[in-house]
């Protein structure tokens, strides 16, 4: 295949049917192309992958190991912030797409590339992601993406043009219809979406998921761990008799455990930012342990009202920002610096069982950042806390009721369940 005469381009490729034809593709417009992939710790043959697009027509492939980055610089501070999207995403595919962006951008700089490509489809939130962030980290890139190009999208209209297409070619395809859906995979989580999945209401059959056990599969005993923090981050992990340190060996070990246990599979409609709605599996086995240790130690070793503050804010905001793909942003920065901030006291240690999909906080201790107080609270004993002073709190907070009340009252209105019903 010639090509080179537009430019170069650097794409993004997964060794998947779409971008081994959008390799081609961009060669037969004119383009030369060097490929690109990522190891963000998905289970993939990338000697393979090399081989195919070197096959293809690539003139060159990079393969950038990035697992030590993602887990420290992007899966651990959403740990720290407890970061999710609308309560139960764990925000796995997010998570990897600025480190894959910055490594692009690295190899685009470095092989003077004036273009970059991916395979993203023209209604997900992963073209937005990942063009946000090539904007950001440079800005004179121009972005090719072809599944937003008229003389793309109308020439391949669904898989079989792709698969002709692939075959005139001489393209290698392992496509098969026994596995009718998409996923994407890195160290944090695998996500399932399309085909028989756009159905909200059908069940994924049982052997799509590919990390963690079925609950019915997995060990009838509990297994107990200890994760030890410090300022938010994960410093040890006891399990098996054995003590484990470093952020990615716990964050591989804590992998192994949850999908030994089954824990971390998800179901769910989700809102992407581009307004649709997309229904999603998920499996998200470490993150999902660690998120549960994380916020048990908070509530022992973080302030009431920083907690509140943290909870509100910079979960909500940073959640969002990595959902929506503005990583690399004023606005990131910002949050982020409140992050660290009400991380200071989280260290300690959290007890857990892990059993059949669930994460059970057995205990937690923290002898240098305790705020919890056992006399203060008991029932037992007074503790330097006078019952009598609740008195005051109590008539000093009731001030403003006492008066809404009584306006309520003078108005002939009453509080019973039907006012506020109609309220």
């Amino acid at each position: 295949m010639a090509g080179g005469g537009k430019g170069r381009v650097l794409l993004a490729y997964s060794g998947g049917l779409d971008t081994s034809c959008i390799l081609a593709w961009l060669i037969e417009q004119g383009y030369e192309v060097v490929a690109f992939m990522a190891d963000v710790g998905q289970e993939e043959d990338f000697e393979a992958a090399r081989a195919k697009a070197l096959k293809v027509g690539a003139t060159k492939f990079f393969l950038e190991d990035l697992k030590a980055e993602f887990v420290n610089e992007l899966i651990y501070p959403a740990v720290q912030c407890n970061a999710i999207y609308e309560g139960v995403y764990l925000l796995g595919t997010s998570l990897a797409r600025p480190v894959i962006a910055r490594g692009m951008m690295d190899i685009a700089d470095r092989e003077g590339c004036q273009f970059v490509s991916h395979g993203c489809t023209g209604k997900g939130n992963d073209q937005v992601r990942f063009e946000l962030a090539f904007y950001a980290l440079k800005p004179d890139i121009t972005v090719i993406a072809p599944w937003r190009l008229p003389e793309f999208y109308n020439r391949f209209a669904g898989r079989a043009a792709l698969l002709e297409y692939a075959a005139q070619q001489g393209i290698p395809v392992a496509q098969t219809a026994a596995k009718p859906w998409s996923t994407d995979e890195n160290l944090f989580h695998i996500s399932y979406e399309a085909g028989i999945l756009e159905d909200p209401n059908t069940e994924p059959p049982s052997d799509m998921w590919k990390l963690t056990r079925s609950i019915q599969d997995a060990p009838s005993t509990p297994e107990e761990i200890t994760l030890e923090f410090e300022r938010g981050l994960p410093s040890s992990l006891v399990a098996g008799g054995k003590t484990i340190t470093g952020g990615v060996p716990i964050f591989l070990e804590l992998n192994a455990l949850a999908r030994k246990h089954g824990i971390g599979r998800i179901d769910i409609v989700e809102n992407r930012f581009i307004g649709v709605k997309s229904r999603g599996c998920y499996e998200t086995p470490a993150g999902t342990i660690l998120r549960k240790a994380h916020m048990d130690l908070e509530g022992l070793t973080v302030d009431r009202n920083v907690r509140a503050l943290r909870d509100g804010f910079v979960t909500a905001e940073l959640s969002k920002i990595l959902y929506n793909g503005y990583w690399f942003s004023p606005e990131r920065e910002f949050v982020m610096s409140c992050l660290a901030a009400s991380q200071k006291t989280v260290t300690g240690q959290v007890r857990l069982a892990l059993f059949k999909g669930n994460v059970i906080v057995q205990g937690r201790s923290a002898p240098n950042n305790n705020l919890y107080d056992a006399s203060e609270s008991s029932m037992d004993e007074l503790g330097g806390f006078e019952p009598t002073d609740t008195s005051g709190f109590i008539k000093i907070e009731a001030i403003r009721l006492r008066k809404y009340g009584q306006a309520r009252v003078a108005a002939g209105r009453g509080i019973g369940p039907e006012e506020a019903h109609r309220a």
